[in-house]
């Protein structure tokens, strides 16, 4: 049975059980799953540019390359949900 949608300002009894803790984790989440498509690009790219080298010789060029696009990726991601969560307010 789907659950009715809410009214701006109602809370759902969902929220109304959850503890302290675990509402301000839940407001939270938004922000953390910002941070992690930063970390998240930086860690592909550079892993991307290590296995890459190996494979190819190429030593440290794709590596270097690579970490900053995905350095960029992150960040720019990063920004733009921080950008979307700052209009939903």
């Amino acid at each position: 049975m789907a659950e009715e949608p809410r009214k701006p300002g109602q809370k759902g009894q969902r929220d109304q059980e959850l503890g302290s803790t675990a509402r301000q984790m839940q407001e939270a989440m938004p922000y953390i799953s910002a941070v992690w498509k930063m970390v998240g690009g930086a860690v592909v790219g550079v892993l991307g540019g290590l296995l890459l080298d190996r494979w190819l010789g190429t030593k440290p060029w794709l590596l270097v390359v690579l970490s900053v696009v995905g350095i960029s990726v992150g960040f720019y991601g990063f920004l733009r949900e921080m950008n979307r969560l700052g209009k939903k307010k």
